[in-house]
């Protein structure tokens, strides 16, 4: 069985910046030189569609599985000698579009989240197919549960409070809701009894739409351990494992959580 008291803490680095609107090489290109910043993380977190920007226009931007955007993922895993994450926009082997968080890990390996809950305020659920499964992925012995933006408003899609260390989101969260990102990031802490770690971006994208920045890392509190507010750049935090396993014991309510059944979602229709 598991000891998690005994793992070492977990360090993060969470880049919040602008982006280059529909330009994956110019996006990639910026990322080479802000995550030099990001040297010493276990993990490091890019927001969502960083390559992109969150566009509807996934025909003319989607990459193919195991295309430039991966080769650059494991180039940066391998230098940075840590799990370097975040979604884009991908073509499957079958024709569909996804919106995709990429879990590129140092040792060459890629895994995959794909996005739940699409947009459709934005039309996404008419452009992307969403995914059809949870993930919970393993680093340093650290058990992390991914998700990307309008995921977090679901909080049965995050629950999974006996096996989850890490809640990690990663989004394109304008600034006009950013009252509902910040109460709603504590709450996925508290009631999972795990840490959150969210990147969100900054600046204007090419539909015009700002957004705040705010990436955080809350404990299992909800306490802040970390507020990037509107800056530009890498922030890093790290976890303790210790802390987690013992307000766990101390406060055991997930021997009290619901069981329950998550049916098929019917959310293109």
């Amino acid at each position: 069985m598991r000891n998690l008291s005994q793992l070492p803490d977990l360090k993060l680095a969470l880049v919040q910046t602008t982006l280059a609107w529909h330009d994956a090489p110019a996006n990639r290109a910026h990322f080479d030189a802000l995550l030099e910043q990001a040297r010493g993380a276990d993990i490091v977190i890019l927001p969502e569609m960083f390559t992109t920007g969150f566009s509807m226009d996934s025909e003319a931007l989607a990459e193919a599985e195991e295309g430039e955007t991966y080769a650059w993922l494991r180039h940066q895993a391998a230098r940075l000698d840590a799990v370097v994450t975040g979604s884009v926009i991908i073509r499957t082997v079958d024709g569909s579009h996804r919106n995709r968080l990429l879990w590129a890990r140092p040792d060459g390996e890629i895994l995959h989240y794909d996005k739940r809950h699409l947009f459709r305020m934005a039309g996404e659920h008419k452009h992307y197919t969403p995914g059809e499964r949870q993930v919970l992925l393993e680093w340093k012995g650290w058990r992390v549960r991914p998700l990307v933006c309008y995921d977090l408003r679901f909080p049965a899609w995050s629950r999974d409070a006996q096996d989850t260390d890490l809640l990690l989101y990663t989004a394109n969260w304008p600034a006009a809701r950013r009252l509902h990102w910040n109460r709603l990031l504590p709450a996925r802490a508290i009631e999972n009894l795990c840490y959150v770690a969210a990147v969100n971006r900054v600046g204007e994208d090419g539909k015009g739409h700002a957004y705040a920045g705010d990436s955080q890392v809350l404990d299992f509190q909800g306490e802040p351990l970390l507020e990037a507010a509107n800056g530009d750049g890498v922030f890093h935090a790290s976890l303790s494992a210790q802390a987690l396993a013992a307000y766990r014991e101390r406060f055991p309510a997930y021997l009290d959580a619901d069981r329950f059944v998550i049916e098929p979602w019917m959310g293109r229709l």
